[in-house]
């Protein structure tokens, strides 16, 4: 674990010439301190995420937040997994005041909250001379948006739908209900779980449209009002962290692993996008019959093209790859559609009046990867389809699942890596991810994965032993 210190007193002046503390203005600090008083703070948690978008906390009191908003604070990167080798290893945390949330307290049967006040802010990590550092997630994000600037958007909206699972306990699968989509509150058990969830998400700054009980038995969903990608990244390891801590207050056990269950759906994190310029959506096109911009056919082709070198950070996980096969509702195959749910990207219907929802959804990633990854990755494979002027194949209108594989074979029409080593395979060989991930991340992501998939496949599971064992 990071152990944190105070920034030493010969960086600070490089802190406060850190290019990424635009947002960071005297008055936006001075508004935190303020906060922190008045409102009794007793303790400020720093967030930031490793390569793999596990998060990462250390905490601090009010006494030493003049300082870390001023310099940063100071903390072994060596020991956060993907960051810097044991010699280059002093890293700086610097919070973004804008990320400022008091985070909610549990409450007892009476209604009255209890345990400590604490806020969290999310930082940037730099280092020691304040120059960004490239191994931090939230920087590469960074890149991704400073590159659709570039080439003349200004913001790049994403609405993710994470589903989860609640169970009895982490130790076991027992589910807490067989409701199904949509059911109704009688065999929803959960129903104040997700009531209490949406509280305490909306406490912190997190708008939700709406919510519900997803396919699987005790399986749930928690939709976010779309946002800002870099925004919505900071939201999604929010959500995740308060999904489990009002899980365990209730007594249960929230997770985002992405098949927990045989036999059922697994978790999705269906992710919608659009590209803005001035306030105005540029994927909409009124004269298109599918009121897709040339701009929007070309972002969605680059995501068809780059869809299985972006698989290993989408679906990053072992387990990601139980969940996407055919027959559950994941998308296998890469191609796109309005209605057609088997296909990979699919276009929401336009409704008149709503040019500015008009957006893909990509339907393969799940919730458990590191959503600063995965918005960049995406983000550049669109990006790389405006640049080169990829054209958008047909609609693929057919049932995909029905498709025999020649029939597949013949439309041109590929699959998404069945298992993390072909997709971290596929990853390997991508300019495009080299880009999207910088020189010091794709390496290192490549290397952990691959570590992932040869300790996994190496295992004799339960299945191998019931399969083989008394007939071989």
């Amino acid at each position: 674990m990071a152990r944190p210190r105070t920034a030493a007193t010969p960086r600070r002046g490089a802190m406060v010439q850190s290019k990424d503390r635009a947002t960071s203005s005297v008055a936006a600090r001075r508004a935190v301190l303020k906060r922190i008083s008045d409102e009794g703070i007793e303790h400020v948690l720093f967030w930031f995420t490793d390569l793999e978008g596990h998060l990462k906390s250390f905490a601090i009191t009010p006494s030493e937040m003049k300082g870390a908003l001023d310099d940063g604070m100071g903390f072994d990167g060596s020991s956060i997994t993907g960051f810097n080798r044991i010699e280059e290893s002093d890293m700086v945390a610097i919070p973004d005041p804008s990320t400022f949330q008091v985070m909610p307290r549990a409450t007892d049967e009476h209604g009255h909250e209890y345990g400590s006040k604490v806020a969290r802010m999310i930082c940037d990590v730099v280092k020691p001379d304040g120059v960004p550092y490239d191994g931090d997630p939230r920087y590469v994000l960074r890149q991704a948006l400073e590159r659709m600037r570039k080439l003349g958007f200004d913001t790049f909206n994403v609405g993710p739908e994470l589903e989860y699972f609640l169970f009895e306990d982490d130790k076991d699968t027992k589910t807490l209900d067989e409701g199904g989509y949509f059911a109704m509150t009688a065999q929803d058990a959960a129903t104040e779980v997700r009531n209490d969830t949406i509280h305490a998400l909306e406490t912190v700054g997190i708008p939700i449209e709406y919510h519900h009980h997803e396919v699987a038995p005790s399986q749930h969903e928690i939709d976010m009002r779309y946002a800002d990608a870099l925004a919505m990244a900071d939201h999604c390891m929010t959500y995740r962290l308060i999904v489990k801590e009002v899980a365990a207050w209730h007594g249960y056990y929230a997770t985002f692993m992405p098949k927990p269950l045989f036999g059922e759906n697994g978790s999705g994190m269906h992710t919608h996008m659009s590209l803005f310029k001035r306030g105005r959506n540029q994927f909409f096109d009124a004269k298109d019959e599918h009121n897709l911009s040339d701009t929007a056919k070309s972002f969605i082709a680059g995501l068809l093209v780059h869809a299985r070198e972006m698989s290993a950070v989408l679906a990053q996980w072992v387990n990601s790859y139980k969940r996407l096969v055919p027959g559950f509702e994941a998308p296998v195959y890469v191609a796109w559609s309005q209605r057609n749910r088997s296909a990979l990207i699919r276009i929401p219907l336009y409704k008149p009046g709503a040019e500015q929802a008009t957006r893909a959804e990509i339907r393969c990633p799940d919730p458990a990867c590191n959503p600063y990854l995965a918005f960049a990755a995406l983000l550049h494979a669109g990006l790389e389809g405006i640049e080169k002027g990829y054209e958008l194949p047909d609609e693929m209108t057919t049932n995909l699942y029905r498709l025999t594989e020649g029939e597949r074979a013949e439309r041109g029409i590929v699959a998404l890596p069945g298992s993390l080593g072909e997709a971290v395979e596929a990853m390997a060989g991508s300019e495009l991810m080299q880009k999207a991930l910088g020189e010091h991340i794709f390496p290192r992501y490549v290397e952990l994965k691959r570590r992932e998939w040869n300790e996994y496949r190496v295992q004799v599971t339960e299945w191998e032993k019931k399969r083989y064992l008394s007939s071989l």
